[in-house]
């Protein structure tokens, strides 16, 4: 089980991570997101640090249990929000934020599996 954990926890912090340095970057798609759902810039950064926060924990999971808990419901619930953001505006195209959503549940299930049960 440790191996299963270990993998999923690992990719979805580097996801979590790659998102973060290209929210934090001021790259143009992220702000493009924001004019579209509607959000001010102003935010970019701090969904940036959000994220980085996350995948830190997940990460700081294999040493504090409780810790990679706490980032994966953290996850779980940025993703949820971000479905609402996507929603209050109609938007339809939720490919991506399923892929992120998905992966943020799945390190959520593993850390549950493994640390306790």
């Amino acid at each position: 089980m440790f191996v299963t954990y270990a993998a999923v926890t690992i990719f979805a912090a580097l996801l979590y991570a790659s998102a973060a340095v290209v929210y934090l970057i001021g790259h143009e798609f992220p702000k493009a997101q924001m004019d579209i759902k509607r959000l001010p810039r102003s935010w970019v950064p701090v969904f940036g640090v959000l994220l980085a926060a996350g995948a830190l924990g997940l990460v700081g999971g294999f040493w504090l249990p409780m810790l990679g808990l706490l980032a994966a419901y953290s996850l779980v619930l940025y993703f949820l929000g971000a479905l609402l953001a996507h929603l209050r505006v109609g938007s339809r195209k939720l490919g991506n934020w399923a892929f992120f959503f998905i992966t943020s549940v799945a390190a959520l299930a593993v850390n549950l599996l493994y640390h306790w049960t």
